[in-house]
């Protein structure tokens, strides 16, 4: 198989990433795209220290488990299948599924630190940045956080100031203006992220086609 085209997209946490790509991937078949996502890569937290409150810091690139992911992107190059345990998130509620990740004429690298780490950043064709302002950004975090996912108010505050922003302004922010496409999603209007993957979707058709 020919190398693939790879696009590498990373976001704020609260800028939208997770509807982009599922609207993005929506446009293709499963042999025609494949993702593989950082947030799969995570080291388990038992694994890490604790700190004083208790509250494990999984926005650092040390969280992840570097070496594997890159390995895992390679073997995709190569047109090898990938099998990767899900991440759960330290949930003992969910059995994690095994993944299996095939290669495809178009790879989505997806995570954090993508653009971080020089030897993924490297393989990327085309870098797309989702953003928000950091007011409309930490309000979809507590919705998230508070309503889907039942965590506490006071832990989800203080990840978001000691983790989550820290952490987007020294891995993620220096990197946007060398992206080639950078989305400002303020509004939450489906439509203005479906007309972004839609043109996305139509250039990309006649790279492999």
């Amino acid at each position: 198989m020919d190398k693939p085209y790879v696009i590498g997209i990373a976001g704020s946490s609260g800028s939208g990433k997770t509807f982009f790509l599922k609207s993005f991937l929506n446009h293709f078949s499963e042999d025609e795209v494949t993702l593989i996502s950082q947030d799969d890569y995570y080291i388990p937290a038992n694994t890490k220290t604790r700190e004083e409150n208790r509250l494990y810091n999984f926005d650092l690139p040390t969280a992840i488990n570097r070496e594997l992911f890159y390995a895992h992107i390679k073997d995709l190059f190569d047109g090898k299948t990938v099998f990767k345990e899900e991440y759960t998130f330290n949930n003992p509620n969910i059995t994690p599924k095994m993944l299996q990740i095939n290669p495809a004429p178009i790879l989505v690298v997806e995570g954090l630190f993508i653009f971080h780490y020089e030897e993924v950043n490297q393989l990327l064709d085309y870098r797309i940045f989702l953003d928000a302002d950091e007011p409309i950004a930490l309000e979809r975090r507590l919705r998230r956080d508070l309503i889907e996912r039942g965590y506490d108010h006071d832990d989800v505050m203080y990840k978001w100031t000691n983790h989550v922003v820290p952490s987007y302004n020294e891995y993620l922010l220096p990197y946007r203006e060398q992206c080639n496409l950078v989305i400002r999603n303020n509004v939450d209007d489906p439509q203005v992220i479906q007309d972004f993957t839609n043109t996305i979707a139509v250039d990309l058709r006649k790279r492999i086609g």
